[in-house]
């Protein structure tokens, strides 16, 4: 009977444990490109999601997938990055965002 009971409990426990990772997303710039990175806090990169690039004032700018090595890169030329960026990640199950400054862009640009 104690058997059962906590075999009952393990798998009522069980799915919250498989969710309980996070995803991490970070996001740099280089001065030509920003490169876009996604993994989840146990290890594993995001393999595959949608990637969403805002400016400052939220306006969607563009939208690419994620790879299968849980990267995406923008050119930086390509977006207006004047305001700074937001960097947006949705795995479908789970999302986070980056977010670049007018500074943190400037600073990766100087020669």
């Amino acid at each position: 009977m104690i058997r059962h009971l906590l075999l009952g409990c393990g798998l009522i426990a069980a799915p919250i444990g498989a969710a309980a990772h996070q995803l991490i997303v970070f996001a740099s710039v280089d001065c030509e490109t920003v490169t876009v990175e996604a993994k989840f806090s146990n290890g594993n990169v995001a393999q595959q999601g949608e990637v969403r690039v805002l400016d400052a004032e939220n306006l969607l700018l563009t939208t690419l997938a994620l790879e299968s090595d849980g990267t995406a890169s923008i050119a930086l030329e390509s977006v207006d990055h004047t305001g700074g960026l937001v960097i947006e990640v949705d795995t479908g199950s789970h999302d986070n965002y980056w977010l670049l400054t007018p500074e943190d862009i400037a600073r990766n640009c100087q020669t």
